[in-house]
């Protein structure tokens, strides 16, 4: 059974760091893309970071970028983002995303991230 998990979220200062995880099972992990996305309530998923199957391609949204560390470890089937110098406009849910152009897609649940003073 497929399954995605993302831990690490949680209520932070603006300014300050969270490590979000994503642990996946039930599909073959290094085959895929792995993505974070957010969203608020009211509106749709917005992409953050997308990290390929060997960790050679990396992106990121404009939004992020020298913020935030996409990663991943292939031997533990787990996908990461470091988030750096927080700001209330990060304030999110965090859902993380498998990408495999020859076998579909999976979602996570999401971790909540509020960064408030």
């Amino acid at each position: 059974q497929v399954s995605l998990v993302e831990s690490g979220g949680g209520v932070v200062q603006p300014g300050g760091s969270l490590r979000l995880r994503c642990a996946a099972s039930g599909f073959p992990f290094s085959y895929y893309t792995m993505s974070w996305y957010r969203q608020v309530p009211g509106a749709g998923r917005e992409f953050v970071a997308g990290i390929s199957s060997g960790g050679g391609t990396i992106n990121y949204a404009e939004s992020v970028k020298d913020r935030f560390t996409i990663s991943r470890d292939n031997a533990k089937n787990m996908a990461f983002l470091q988030m750096n110098t927080l700001k209330p406009e990060d304030t999110a849910v965090y859902i993380c995303h498998a990408d495999s152009a020859e076998a579909g897609n999976y979602w996570g649940q999401g971790t909540q991230v509020t960064v408030s003073s």
